[in-house]
């Protein structure tokens, strides 16, 4: 059964200090537009999203001057000190049965992952987009030096978006941070509370703009979705 509505939250007050760049990732230029303003977009196209709540940093000098903010289904809030505070103070402005949370640097969504991703995300667990572990995957032992070797069956990338009931992602986000839990993303405060989200497999260039060399390789896949109209 596929989610008939739901908001987008999208936490923007990083500063994406990995990207060696002066200004924030999110705010640095892709394909003619700002990679917020192309993950925002990739959001609003679909079809089942209502509304999108960006929550940037108090002192973002960038977000009121894009065009986005024209647009009445685009809302603003006041970002926090880390994502799990980010996300928590956008669902104050939530008022949908579901909610999903994406990344701001994530600008190369494809529109089918986000239709199975909500169609599994309408029972009571949730859902996130998730890859396999291709590579060999070793522990480090601290000192620079391979400590074993761990076994990638079962072993995925948590990607985003994930999507949750509403009122439980608040619930699960507020009784983390009450208790000085370390939240990495929305499954993980999920998970906090018992509940042990679906896994739904998505494609692999859905990539995180996180070091520089990242931002050619998403401007390469999201012209190849525009190209598709994916």
């Amino acid at each position: 059964m596929s989610v008939l509505s739901c908001t987008a939250v999208v936490p923007a007050a990083g500063a994406g200090k990995r990207m060696a760049s002066a200004i924030p990732k999110q705010y640095l230029t892709l394909a003619g537009k700002t990679v917020l303003e192309h993950t925002i977009e990739r959001l609003l196209a679909h079809g089942a999203i209502e509304r999108v709540v960006v929550a940037v940093s108090p002192e973002d000098q960038w977000f009121y001057s894009l065009p986005l903010v024209r647009d009445e289904r685009v809302v603003r809030v006041q970002g926090g000190r880390e994502r799990a505070d980010s996300v928590l103070n956008a669902l104050a402005a939530v008022s949908s049965e579901y909610v999903l949370v994406h990344d701001a640097a994530r600008p190369c969504l494809a529109m089918q992952d986000l239709d199975a991703l909500l169609a599994a995300a309408s029972q009571p667990r949730g859902a996130i987009l998730a890859c396999r572990v291709r590579d060999t995957m070793k522990r480090g032992d601290g000192r620079g030096a391979i400590a074993a070797s761990v076994p990638r069956d079962e072993l995925w990338h948590a990607l985003t978006p994930q999507c949750f009931d509403t009122q439980a992602l608040r619930r699960a986000l507020a009784e983390a941070l009450a208790q000085g839990q370390t939240v990495t993303d929305e499954a993980s405060a999920m998970e906090l509370t018992g509940v042990h989200p679906l896994l739904v497999e998505g494609r692999a260039d859905n990539i995180k703009i996180t070091r520089p060399e990242d931002l050619a390789l998403a401007g390469f896949f999201l012209q190849q979705l525009n190209e598709n109209n994916q």
